[in-house]
């Protein structure tokens, strides 16, 4: 297996939560309310830094995001 450096898999990883949520048509602000309904506060900001690769999401996060947009776990990660 071919190692990846962690800032590309950030990229990608925010890249296909993107991908998902417009597809959806769902704003970032949506999906924050999405995901408040789902599991409590979440931080506006922190979906942009997701998107954009610029922090690590835990595994929690990522599970929070696949429900409020009523995606597997596993859509958010396939690229």
């Amino acid at each position: 297996m071919s190692s990846m450096k962690k800032s590309k898999l950030l990229k990608l990883v925010g890249k296909r939560i993107k991908e998902v949520r417009e597809s959806k048509n769902i704003t970032q602000l949506q999906l924050v309310i999405n995901m408040e309904e789902v599991a409590g506060k979440f931080d506006t900001t922190n979906v942009s830094r997701i998107e954009s690769g610029r922090t690590n999401p835990t595994i929690y996060t990522l599970h929070r995001i696949a429900e409020a947009l009523e995606v597997e776990l596993t859509e958010l990660i396939d690229f």
